[in-house]
């Protein structure tokens, strides 16, 4: 049932790097003194930031073996560098990322007025993306923010009010949907429609909303055709991705033919042992390669290369989790270091984080692993044997 008023909100758009959106907001609420302030923040990241006000320090080390178990290396990944780039901004514009949050946070407890959490939940918004993204999405999405990271392309000055600017924010929305449309659609278009829903719920009359600039053209569209709305149940579901996976499918038939491959020869009474042999050798060297030339511990390594011949019959394993894990507890890995991202300014401040690095192992060692799997195996060890089965 939607009960706000529509005459009765105030949306103030602001830029989350900015020091006059800061004022604005803080103005805005002082001068109307409105029944609640709506604000894009999720619970999480609400805590966070109260927290942070009140100058708790908490043990902010990130459990990257969790991270790696629960196979969320990709949303990890993503998450990391999306808020190194606001960090980014934020330090160049001496601004800290969310500080019109802060600022509205602020004077609503100054003033006593209750704040209302409209945004969904951050881990909901990046996993519904990169479900919805196919591989050659992700890729191009993951090399465009690595290539800006590490200072690819050309480098312009961002004028921060600027971009708030509607023909600017139509400009900046429509290069990033040509660019990445599935994360476009969840990151833009869903959480439009989802924090125009709140908005609605919302029981008071007098309302000020502290949203983003790039959301308040489509909340406002929302608002004034409410019958447009989506369920926003449907949107805080997380869904598999549509399809018959053809990729997983691929990955796991080339194990189960090795086996076959195996058995047949057994069968028809051919020597595999130093095929065996062969396979286990080669994939354990490769294991190894892979995560030595990643940059990791020498214990990760080994223990990289010893599970790489179970993890190529398991579809559902890989090495990189084993080495990345082992790697883990040498690296320890903070807040701070996702922090310091913004700080970077070089190849060797990136190589000396350790987000980066134990994810370099993780992906070093698959790599690896997958080049023994898909070329050296198949060349020395499985067509030979698949000759002298079939070639008498």
């Amino acid at each position: 049932m939607f009960v706000l008023k529509r005459e009765c909100l105030t949306i103030i758009g602001t830029a989350h790097v900015s020091a006059n959106s800061v004022e604005e907001v803080k103005d805005a609420i002082y001068e109307q003194q409105p029944e609640v302030v709506a604000i894009e923040l999720d619970r999480g990241r609400y805590t966070r930031v109260k927290k942070e006000m009140a100058g708790i320090e908490e043990d902010d080390t990130i459990s990257v073996t969790q991270i790696i178990k629960d196979n969320k290396v990709g949303l990890f990944f993503t998450t990391t560098l999306l808020g190194y780039f606001q960090s980014k901004v934020g330090e160049d514009v001496d601004v800290k990322p969310g500080s019109e949050m802060i600022g509205a946070i602020e004077a609503c407890e100054d003033l006593g007025i209750p704040i209302a959490l409209i945004d969904r939940d951050i881990g909901t918004t990046l996993q519904r993306a990169l479900n919805k993204m196919g591989f050659v999405e992700k890729a191009k999405f993951m090399y465009g923010l690595i290539a800006s990271l590490l200072g690819f392309g050309e480098e312009e000055d961002v004028d921060i009010e600027e971009l708030k600017n509607p023909e600017n924010l139509d400009d900046l929305m429509e290069m990033f949907k040509d660019e990445a449309p599935s994360v476009y659609e969840v990151l833009v278009h869903e959480r439009d429609a989802y924090l125009a829903g709140r908005l609605l719920q919302l029981p008071q009359d007098h309302v000020i909303a502290v949203v983003g600039a790039g959301h308040q053209p489509g909340i406002e569209r929302y608002l004034d055709n409410p019958e447009t709305l989506p369920d926003l149940r449907d949107l805080e579901v997380i869904n598999e991705k549509n399809g018959i996976p053809w990729l997983k499918i691929f990955l796991a038939m080339i194990p189960i033919l090795f086996v076959v491959i195996f058995f047949l020869a057994f069968f028809n009474g051919i020597n595999i042992t130093w095929n065996i042999y062969e396979f286990i050798v080669i994939s354990m060297i490769m294991g190894f390669i892979g995560s030595i030339l990643s940059g990791s511990k020498i214990q990760s390594a080994i223990v990289g290369g010893l599970v790489a011949p179970l993890t190529i019959i398991h579809p559902l394993l890989a090495a990189g989790w084993f080495s990345g894990l082992t790697e883990a507890k040498y690296r320890k890995v903070r807040q701070s270091d996702i922090k310091n991202l913004a700080k970077i300014e070089s190849l060797r401040d990136l190589w000396n984080n350790n987000i980066f690095r134990i994810l370099l192992v993780v992906i070093g060692t698959n790599l690896g692993v997958s080049i023994a799997t898909l070329v050296i195996l198949p060349s020395k060890v499985f067509i030979p044997l698949f000759m002298k089965i079939f070639g008498g």
